[in-house]
């Protein structure tokens, strides 16, 4: 059996390792365009902060490609699939492989700033290794950091800059920041705690025009003004990485697959922030690009290839961060329409710097928002996930103090 891998982050991995667990003999290569070990994309903005060296990044040890037997082909990219002739075409060169069983683990890219000048030089997107390693050689020359976007992206962007002695200023199109993951309450919370931490925000607002001369040196805002800045880093959101794929592979907003991970293009697999799969929440085919998520993606699609049928469950938006004081966790659908029927219970502590949300679809719960009292956490994703019936005041779940075994009685 030939298997080939495209993509050598997490959903990669994970992929690789399952089928080596289930077939020992198959060939395994993997294409990978960082020639790199795989490394953790969550932290990479710990190496722009300077707490992790960038050689701590590796979550495989040096000899992952050798001991797992893959033919690794790193720093290349595909240009296409022939999936007729089961092979994938590479980029700049005659050169093709053939398989078997194919997963796609391309992950996603950042969306480009809309805006004139995105061309110019200091302007970075943060997502790979690679990114942050060249704004490390600028930083020494940097006065005036601009981050966008206020997404988790500009977050670590900007507390990574903070870190290193420089001011930023952080450009926010929306009204809050976090407003994918977050509802306006919540969000302003984070803006006071940024504020209150002496980084500049500015909400409602976007670039018009970028310029300078080789490089950024200054933009030109949506209300007219204009900020001077040396060094940009977008964080304007992602999109799957599909423009090398077929016409005869199915795509929506990334690819879709079944519940095996696998495409409407049959031995075709994909996994990772490329692939589209059932939200377990929405009930609809949806993108959770989150690191957990991938590797469980990865590791169900690469049983699979290997021929051990294992069904995915479906994915679950979740994310846990810390921005200064503030401990957040989010869960599943938090700002669910007001025509949806959903029963929405809050509670809130503007002084202790807490709040508490809970969104139910019936009996359901189908979201939640834990600020800085985060406890029971595991345990309301636990309940998301397995959606299990509220038949108590479901009120109830909003104090810290509530004892859960009362849900073990019912």
């Amino acid at each position: 059996m030939e298997y080939v891998i495209v993509g050598n982050g997490i959903a990669g991995t994970c992929a690789a390792e399952a089928i080596r667990e289930v077939d020992p003999e198959g060939s395994i290569r993997m294409v990978g365009d960082e020639n790199t070990l795989p490394y953790s994309r969550p932290m990479i903005s710990m190496v722009l902060a300077g707490s992790v060296p960038p050689e701590k990044l590796s979550i495989r040890s040096e000899n992952f490609y050798d001991h797992l037997q893959i033919d690794p082909v790193l720093g290349s990219r595909i240009s296409t699939i022939d999936v007729d002739n089961r092979r994938v075409l590479m980029e700049n060169s005659s050169q093709f492989f053939s398989f078997d069983k194919l997963l796609i683990a391309t992950g996603a890219d950042a969306k480009p700033v809309d805006a004139d000048g995105r061309d110019l030089g200091n302007i970075f997107y943060m997502r790979t290794k690679g990114h942050v390693l060249q704004m490390l050689d600028v930083l020494p020359q940097t006065r005036n950091p601009l981050v966008l976007g206020g997404g988790l992206v500009g977050f670590k962007a900007a507390y990574g800059l903070l870190k290193r002695g420089l001011k930023p200023t952080m450009l926010i199109t929306s009204g809050y920041p976090l407003s994918m993951q977050l509802d306006e309450t919540a969000g302003l919370m984070v803006l006071d705690e940024l504020l209150e931490h002496g980084l500049n925000v500015r909400v409602g607002i976007s670039v018009k025009s970028f310029e300078g001369n080789g490089t950024v040196k200054k933009v030109l805002l949506s209300d007219g003004t204009a900020l001077v800045c040396d060094l940009v880093i977008a964080g304007k959101g992602v999109s799957p990485a599909l423009s090398f794929l077929p016409e005869n592979v199915p795509v929506n907003a990334g690819i879709m697959v079944n519940q095996h991970m696998e495409t409407g293009a049959a031995g075709i697999f994909a996994a990772g922030d490329v692939a589209e799969s059932v939200d377990i929440v929405r009930k609809i085919p949806w993108i959770n690009a989150i690191w957990p998520e991938a590797a469980e993606q990865g590791r169900i699609a690469g049983m699979n290839m290997a021929g051990l049928p294992v069904a995915y469950r479906g994915t679950l938006s979740r994310n846990v961060m810390r921005i200064f004081g503030l401990d957040l966790m989010t869960l599943g659908v938090v700002n669910p329409e007001a025509s949806s029927g959903h029963e929405i219970f809050t509670k809130n502590d503007h002084r202790r710097k807490t709040y508490r949300k809970l969104v139910f679809r019936e009996e359901v719960l189908v979201g939640a928002i834990l600020i800085n009292q985060m406890e029971q956490g595991g345990l309301f994703l636990s309940l998301i996930r397995n959606e299990i019936p509220i038949t108590i005041p479901r009120e109830n779940l909003l104090d810290p103090g509530f004892n859960f075994r009362q849900l073990m009685r019912e």
